[in-house]
């Protein structure tokens, strides 16, 4: 398999408060905020446009369980279901079933200290 991370796809975070949170954000760092956190563009070797999501969650949130962190980590990837294949043949925990939406596939698999990854085989254009 030629290339397994293609880049990063997302930075999400427990917080005790998302809309305060992504209010300074947007106020002191510029992030343009929306529901669901920032979303950065920016272009592949390829020129392709691309993009990273920021998110903070609600503290409560499931979201990044088994793992007990406050953070989880989204990888972008190519060719998910070969991915998530390899990566079972390696003996690396698997996390649920891949899910497919309009702007790409998800798969979550556990690192060596059980850190919840998100792994991302994305449709940039979706955002556009």
């Amino acid at each position: 398999m030629k290339n397994r991370v293609t880049g990063i796809g997302g930075l999400f975070f427990k917080s005790e408060d998302p809309k305060g949170t992504k209010e300074w954000y947007k106020k002191h760092l510029g992030f343009n905020t929306d529901d669901y956190g920032a979303t950065f563009w920016w272009k592949d070797q390829q020129g392709k446009s691309c993009s990273t999501q920021w998110s903070a969650f609600k503290k409560t949130t499931d979201y990044f369980e088994p793992s007990k962190k406050d953070f989880m980590f989204n990888y972008r990837v190519e060719n998910l279901v070969e991915l998530l294949a390899e990566l079972k043949k390696e003996g690396v925990t698997i996390v649920g079933e891949m899910q497919e939406f309009e702007y790409g596939k998800f798969g979550w698999i556990l690192d060596n200290e059980g850190n919840k990854i998100e792994l991302w085989e994305p449709i940039d254009a979706a955002f556009q």
